[in-house]
């Protein structure tokens, strides 16, 4: 049976009045930051959200009530609200940036909704929830009908903006981003727009998790499902090089992208959180054929994720209000599972309390050819008191083994572990017993922008 990666806790408390785990029950601290996230607030939110009629990318952004301005001016006021309560702990900004495409050719303006949480320690590593805040109707250019935009991505938002208000009670060492973005069904413009300001702040983006259709629980064919959340990963790096492919090819690396290591490290904590939901990790960019707001992320070198709902429901996305033939189509609040959508939302709270309150994952290097043994070596990580080294088969998808090492140790010798055979990996543990995702020892698995070896700067 392969061993799951698990998180390494200790008694030391994480952040705010969140208490320590207890003996046997290492994610008690975990569940109890998660634990005031409401499926019942979100219900209020979505519901919110739908009043504005529309909140399609090119429909009024200077009307009071309808439309993706009156959407906009009331998210930054939850905001806002949320940054009163923890003391002026979020900084709140509205980047944009003006689009003409396909889907805007009179071009558009997108601002983004967005809330910055410093980390106490590690301030520029950046962990992100995103959700999109426009919706859209059959016909992608209609601004002008209602499009409730329930569950795409009414749920999604929710989820950010309940995290917001969870999480901000408490302190974490590294920066958490909530942001509701607009554009996506017009060509991901939010997604880019986020990810070129992250780019321009320096950040160290670590995760991002984006939540898109993740409320409801049936699909049109009566299946129904609302124990699982797809989570979608890419396995080759969006910012690949023909060198880096070259080299993925001789040593490995198409399984090993950061963000798959991210979906990994997702999956094990769903597990671990007994929240009575598991993660179904769908190893494609996106599903088939269609796209997020992760992959402008992707593209620039960010580990990114999309969380989904385990079973679509087609009659009620993209679709305009209509009864034909007793199918009742479009995107209403009545069709979602909020019980559902309260699991995910604290999948992803805990996902990102985990991650902040870790190290940074390390950027480790195997060597071995020619040898009975493997040594995995890499550069100490600022806040580290021990690392974890991992191996598995080179078919296998999740790890199998693993080895601890004290700090200030950063060097694994496994013995009679033959480096073709394997693929291996290092996260890091702090002093409060969190424990990063795992890093792949291969091309490209560092967490940051990939740099061809011969371009990067000599140390």
């Amino acid at each position: 049976m392969m061993k799951r990666v698990v998180l390494l806790f200790s008694s030391v408390a994480l952040v705010g009045a969140a208490p320590a785990p207890t003996p046997g029950e290492p994610y008690a601290q975990l569940r109890a930051i998660v634990a005031p996230v409401s499926g019942a607030r979100m219900k209020q939110t979505v519901a919110k959200l739908v009043s504005f009629g529309t909140r399609h990318t090119l429909s009024s952004q200077t009307d009071p009530k309808r439309g993706i301005g009156a959407a906009q001016n009331w998210v930054k006021s939850q905001f806002e609200e949320d940054s009163r309560a923890c003391g002026g702990c979020l900084t709140i900004v509205t980047p944009e940036k003006s689009f003409t495409g396909e889907r805007s050719p009179k071009g558009v303006t997108v601002r983004d909704i967005v809330a910055i949480q410093r980390g106490t320690t590690d301030p520029n590593r950046v962990i992100l929830i995103t959700g999109h805040l426009d919706s859209r109707v059959t016909d992608v250019m209609n601004s002008t009908s209602d499009a409730p935009g329930a569950n795409d991505d009414g749920s999604g938002t929710s989820a950010v903006i309940e995290a917001a208000r969870v999480l901000s009670k408490h302190k974490f060492p590294a920066t958490l981003v909530y942001a509701a973005l607009t554009g996506e069904e017009q060509g991901l413009y939010g997604g880019k727009t986020l990810a070129e300001y992250a780019k321009a702040q320096g950040w160290q983006v670590e995760a991002e998790l984006n939540n898109d259709i993740i409320g409801n629980s049936c699909s049109s064919d009566g299946l129904c499902d609302s124990t699982h959340v797809r989570v979608l990963s890419e396995g080759v790096r969006a910012d690949w090089t023909p060198e880096l492919i070259a080299r993925q090819r001789s040593l490995g690396g198409f399984n090993d992208a950061p963000s798959r290591n991210l979906s990994r490290f997702v999956d094990s904590l769903a597990d671990n959180l007994g929240m009575k939901l598991d993660v179904r990790q769908i190893w494609r960019t996106d599903r088939w054929g269609r796209g997020g707001d992760h992959i402008p992320f992707q593209e620039l070198g960010y580990p990114a994720i999309r969380f989904t709902v385990a079973i679509e429901n087609y009659n009620w996305q993209h679709q305009d209000l209509r009864t034909e033939k007793g199918v009742v189509y479009g995107d209403t609040i009545d069709h979602m599972d909020f019980p559902y959508l309260e699991k995910v939302t604290k999948l992803n709270a805990a996902a990102m309390a985990a991650i902040a309150s870790a190290p940074m994952a390390p950027e480790p290097k195997a060597e071995g050819a020619v040898s009975t043994d493997t040594t995995i070596s890499w550069a100490p990580v600022e806040g580290a008191t021990a690392y974890v080294v991992r191996w598995r088969r080179t078919d296998a998808n999740q790890w199998q083994e693993s080895q601890r090492v004290a700090a200030p140790a950063a060097k694994a010798v496994l013995a009679h572990v033959r480096v073709d055979d394997w693929v291996f990996g290092v996260s890091s543990v702090g002093a409060n017993g969190y424990e990063s995702p795992v890093a792949s020892a291969v091309p490209g698995g560092a967490y940051k922008p990939y740099v061809d070896p011969a371009k990067s700067p000599s140390p």
